[in-house]
């Protein structure tokens, strides 16, 4: 029986016996909450008996109505949730709202959040769920000629100037810190070479554990021939101290930082800023601030992130490296990706790369030696090189912000409002961040 029945009930009670006291007594109940139901039938009738609205007649604290306004057109616009939608608030539009406000805000408009609970995307043996970073990383391919998210107008734009139509992912599975690369053609060739890339990369900066890399089921990285997938193994993952793993068969979610990273890119990064750009160095440059923008400022809210940056999580854990690190400059694969491949087939076995005896990253003015003791692997590749046949030699941070601050140009002349591309104010940010080059 629902409460207005009930109210119903005692007050037939009351009219049947005559008595407070005595309805009250066979009710179990006090004599002041019957006379207050008897009272309210008495004066309105059933409708008497509903339950009447808790409001107040004045809320002096109330958020004015015109930033209500602005914060249903808000998430309206961009679908955040109230945490993301908090920070985005007061970097566009200068409001300082709690969360919690929000989640109120948006309650009384209508947005009662998700109808369905989320399916859960990892299981509890995951490794970063200990903490440590670089135990498990993810690697997975975008093709980012997608009609559905881009639309037909982005979509003619990136087939039209023969932009690279696929991008290449490394994130790391604890901070979701991440480097990217793009290629025109999806090949094994062009997997070996960018997860070979990265994987010197974390070398480099005296990284010496033990990777596991993470991938789909896709030919790029072996298919579904378990042979391949050892002999990848032993010529090319073994030999960098990595070892390459699956996700099971049909369940994407196992791989889910990796995927929802790629929806952000769509989002904050291609939609904004792609129809602006039209030959491959304008992609790199943006792309470059893409990177640094993702890595070192932008927020990200997800399980043990807390609203910060994947290099500041980082740094929390316990990694002292530079902030060069978090950005490893974008790649076109198909430039370079044969000739690594082939240097390491020519000399064959687990020491392909036992050759060189000093890395050469981009951002250092000298060459940066790796002992023997600081790492356990004596492997090294001139990533210099690299680089400079890909055409992007020595960037160094502040290059990367000028790339940053390119983009938000972009972004501000064409009245695009994103949350990595909006007024320049906001590279104040990046600059609290920024170190010597």
């Amino acid at each position: 029986m629902n409460p207005e029945g009930t109210r119903r009930k005692l007050v037939e009670t009351y009219m049947r016996t005559g008595s407070i006291s005595q309805t009250a007594h066979l009710w179990g109940t006090s004599r002041a909450l019957v006379r207050k139901w008897v009272r309210r039938y008495q004066e309105e009738g059933l409708a008497g008996l509903r339950d009447c609205s808790r409001r107040p007649r004045r809320s002096p604290r109330r958020t004015p109505p015109e930033v209500e306004a602005k914060v249903y057109a808000a998430r309206k616009r961009t679908g955040y949730g109230r945490k993301r939608l908090a920070w985005y608030l007061w970097r566009e539009e200068g409001l300082a709202l709690s969360p919690h406000t929000l989640h109120h805000i948006l309650r009384r408009q209508g947005f009662l959040g998700r109808k369905k609970k989320r399916k859960t995307l990892y299981p509890v043996h995951w490794a970063w769920e200990q903490g440590k970073p670089f135990a498990l990383v993810q690697v997975d391919m975008k093709d980012i000629l997608d009609k559905a998210t881009l639309g037909t107008a982005l979509w003619d734009h990136l087939r039209k100037t023969g932009l690279p139509r696929y991008q290449w992912t490394f994130l790391e599975g604890r901070t979701r810190l991440r480097f990217l690369a793009w290629s025109r053609e999806v090949t094994q060739t062009h997997a070996l070479c960018f997860v070979g890339l990265a994987l010197l990369w974390l070398r480099a900066h005296g990284i010496g554990e033990e990777v596991v890399v993470q991938t789909d089921w896709g030919a790029e990285f072996g298919g579904y021939n378990p042979r391949k997938i050892a002999a990848l193994q032993q010529r090319y993952f073994a030999s960098l101290g990595a070892r390459l793993a699956r996700i099971p068969l049909g369940k994407k979610e196992y791989n889910g930082r990796v995927e929802r990273s790629h929806r952000t890119d769509g989002e904050e990064f291609y939609i904004p800023f792609l129809g602006q750009v039209r030959t491959e160095e304008e992609f790199l440059k943006v792309a470059a601030g893409w990177v640094y923008y993702y890595n070192l400022v932008r927020p990200h809210y997800g399980k043990g992130m807390e609203g910060k940056p994947p290099f500041l999580v980082l740094q929390e854990l316990g990694y002292a490296l530079p902030q060069e690190f978090a950005v490893f400059p974008p790649l076109i694969l198909d430039k370079i990706s044969a000739d690594w491949v082939l240097s390491m087939a020519s000399r064959g076995g687990n020491d392909v790369l036992a050759h060189y005896s000093v890395i050469v990253p981009p951002f250092f003015k000298r060459p940066h030696v790796l002992s023997s003791e600081s790492l356990s692997w004596n492997l090294s590749f001139d990533l210099h090189s690299v680089w400079a046949k890909n055409g992007v030699l020595c960037v160094g941070l502040k290059q990367l912000q000028e790339a940053a601050n390119l983009s938000l140009k972009f972004s501000h002349l064409n009245g695009v409002t994103m949350p990595w591309g909006c007024q320049c104010k906001k590279l104040l940010l990046m600059k609290k961040l920024s170190g010597p080059e």
